[in-house]
């Protein structure tokens, strides 16, 4: 690894502040169950009332694009997520994903809606997220960003109430988002019942898939590193 002092003086694109890099199963997105390597950067401009990643805020560690894609590389897993906080905070996260797919990883790329995806690279698969009102966020939405989304990305909406689930059913039939790429909905960890929440998208026929977070049913749901 690089001197703190070296990391430094490399321009924007080549370094990154990284809060943790491991390997681990992929416990959202349609890629769930997956052997995955995560890769998640410090920072993020959004503050979601039901945040699960707040450790992300503040901290991490400066390294070079060089040797993160090192260590990521070495771990000898094909997939591997670009997560955060928000990845895109940082103008260093595009060429990170561009060499990993030059490496010939799979790539996903968790995003939090409210920054433009237009120069992600074209092969990356992009979960985007969108922020219903319970998020606290819901005006951080970049509907912009939509016509950039490609039939191998998914639309992600965390629903934590009733509310928040007409708000997404609305999104998605209004703007016909099932027709850009799969639509996943998640329950907020001990928020809304994930059978509740799947009764109502039988009961009004909605184009969408219920998502559970996997990592929080096979561990503890605050643990790091699973």
């Amino acid at each position: 690894m690089q001197g703190l002092t070296d990391v430094r003086r490399l321009p924007p694109e080549q370094r990154l502040r990284i809060t943790e890099i491991y390997a681990s199963l992929q416990g959202e997105s349609t890629h769930v169950g997956k052997p995955c390597v995560f890769v998640r950067l410090t920072g993020c401009n959004l503050r979601c009332t039901w945040c699960d990643s707040a450790f992300t805020f503040q901290g991490g560690t400066p390294r070079s694009v060089d040797d993160v894609v090192q260590q990521a590389h070495a771990l000898g897993i094909h997939t591997v997520e670009v997560t955060g906080g928000e990845p895109l905070l940082q103008p260093a996260a595009i060429p990170l994903m561009a060499r990993l797919l030059e490496l010939g990883h799979e790539v996903l790329l968790e995003t939090s809606g409210s920054l433009t995806i237009e120069a992600v690279p074209q092969p990356v698969h992009v979960i985007l997220d969108l922020k219903p009102p319970d998020s606290g966020e819901v005006a951080r939405n970049l509907w912009d960003n939509l016509q950039w989304v490609r039939p191998h990305h998914e639309i992600k909406i965390v629903v934590a109430s009733r509310g928040d689930y007409e708000w997404a059913a609305q999104q998605i039939r209004q703007r016909e988002l099932a027709s850009l790429c799969p639509v996943l909905l998640s329950p907020a960890f001990g928020l809304v019942d994930p059978a509740e929440l799947s009764t109502w998208i039988l009961e009004d026929r909605l184009p969408a898939r219920l998502q559970i977070q996997l990592h929080k049913v096979l561990w503890e749901p605050d643990a790091r590193e699973r």
